[in-house]
């Protein structure tokens, strides 16, 4: 059972949409994969031995990836219980409620809040609703470039890597985008977000230190 402090569902449900993106075009709907990913990681959560010295993502990304597997074997139909679609709605209005009265995006803990859930419900029912930024700036949201023959342990490590900057503010991301999805010189990226070179030169230093300190950390 997970303790209701736990972050480890709540702070990486990015990792079960970017698992999910891989699977993109092949036939299972989105949401569907979303749901069997997302047990995915409730399982890895419940079972993490942070003692055996692994990042929790490289744990968590073959058994997030190995539930939506499981859905393709399966057939793709992925049951998912009325009270879940119906609290995924409530969660919907609730965060619309709470941003328009707060002038930000609320955390899942208030929405849990207001619920009545633990985090980790309303994170899952949120997660069902909502699809992953493009990290390329495809109107379509692209595929992850994840070769086929990536290790796990190297899908865990890119896909943490993409879950970072998810987290990051719009025009952070953008940046981090600019400079290194697109290749823009500091220059380029300054003239794109409105900013200057040196504050590009500056936030780029800054934003850099704060991924290797969350890829460190895990």
């Amino acid at each position: 059972m997970l303790k209701e402090d736990n972050p480890l569902v709540t702070e990486n449900m990015g990792l079960v949409h970017l698992c999910a993106r891989r699977f993109v075009g092949r036939g299972i709907d989105y949401e569907d994969m979303v749901q069997a990913g997302s047990l995915g990681l409730v399982k890895a959560a419940r079972n993490f031995d942070p003692g055996r010295g692994l990042r929790f993502s490289t744990y968590a990304v073959p058994v997030i990836l190995g539930e939506i597997r499981r859905l393709f074997r399966d057939g793709g139909a992925m049951r998912v219980s009325r009270g879940l679609r119906e609290l995924a709605q409530q969660a919907q209005r609730i965060s619309e409620g709470l941003e328009a009265g707060l002038g930000r995006a609320p955390t899942v803990g208030e929405i849990a809040d207001k619920l009545g859930v633990t985090p980790q419900r309303a994170a899952l029912a949120l997660g069902a609703l909502r699809r992953p930024m493009s990290l390329t700036g495809g109107e379509e949201g692209e595929q992850l470039e994840i070769p086929v023959e990536a290790s796990e342990e190297q899908t865990a490590e890119r896909l943490t890597l993409y879950a970072i900057i998810e987290r990051m503010e719009v025009k952070d991301r953008e940046l981090i985008r600019c400079r290194y999805f697109k290749g823009m010189t500091q220059a380029k990226t300054a003239e794109e977000l409105g900013m200057t070179q040196v504050q590009v030169s500056r936030r780029e230093k800054k934003l850099l230190a704060y991924m290797r300190q969350e890829f460190g950390d895990g």
